[in-house]
């Protein structure tokens, strides 16, 4: 959509944008253990998963439904390897304010951190180019400073499926979640050790939360398998190399 267009859109949009916040119910974070740990033996993988709502689990009763719980055993399963694993989320939270609750209170340094973060960025309306600038000084912190190995980025969902947002709203916001993303992918195939998993969906609206934003336990479970298939196709074969 051009700038042109999009301004000229611009009242409708907001107005749109204004309708939904008063009438969206607001979900609860998922319930649950956000630590814990998945078979016995030394040389645990470390985990860290970070992020906003969808980190969190906004949408399903318990972590176990959550991204956390899908990504965690899936992970177990396909690499045979003993995890511990640490949730440290916050619904509503951009990229730079992930950054932030990381920065107050740090965890325990870990071999993986996993960020799910984007979509507060894009209502928000942070730019692509400011929002990668924003993920650069949290990568920076994690890595400079030794409190992670890897760090992978889930991709933003297709906002454009959003049940819940009429159109053009559903239109706009979904092509800016695609600067975003693309933004995103170009940015760290230039960095070593960080990486960008895209992942395929389709978001039906049976596979939704109730509030027709959050994800329901179809599209985590779709999440955190294809981010834990990625983790083992193309980040545990690198750690043993220099």
């Amino acid at each position: 959509m051009s700038l042109a267009l999009k301004l000229m859109l611009s009242p409708l949009l907001i107005a749109q944008a204004v309708s939904i916040r008063r009438r969206v119910p607001v979900l609860p974070e998922a319930g649950g253990p956000r630590e814990g740990q998945l078979g016995d033996g030394g040389g645990a993988m470390r985990l860290l998963i970070a992020g906003d709502s969808s980190a969190a689990g906004v949408g399903v009763a318990h972590q176990d439904e959550a991204f956390s719980g899908h990504f965690t055993r899936t992970l177990h399963r396909r690499s045979g390897r003993a995890l511990r694993w640490r949730l440290r989320a916050q619904s509503g939270l951009t990229t730079a304010q992930v950054h932030a609750m990381l920065r107050s209170s740090p965890p325990p340094a870990v071999d993986i951190a996993v960020l799910l973060t984007g979509v507060n960025d894009v209502i928000g309306m942070v730019s692509p180019q400011r929002a990668v600038q924003q993920r650069a000084a949290l990568v920076d912190w994690l890595l400079g400073e030794g409190r992670a190995t890897f760090v992978l980025f889930a991709p933003l969902p297709p906002i454009h499926q959003f049940p819940l947002l009429p159109q053009p709203l559903r239109r706009v916001m979904g092509a800016d979640a695609q600067r975003h993303n693309d933004a995103l992918a170009e940015w760290t195939a230039t960095r070593p050790r960080v990486f960008h998993a895209p992942v395929a969906l389709q978001l039906a609206p049976a596979a939704m939360a109730r509030d027709g934003f959050h994800p329901g336990e179809p599209v985590y479970r779709a999440c955190g398998e294809a981010l834990a298939r990625f983790v083992v196709d193309h980040i545990l074969p690198l750690e043993n190399r220099p």
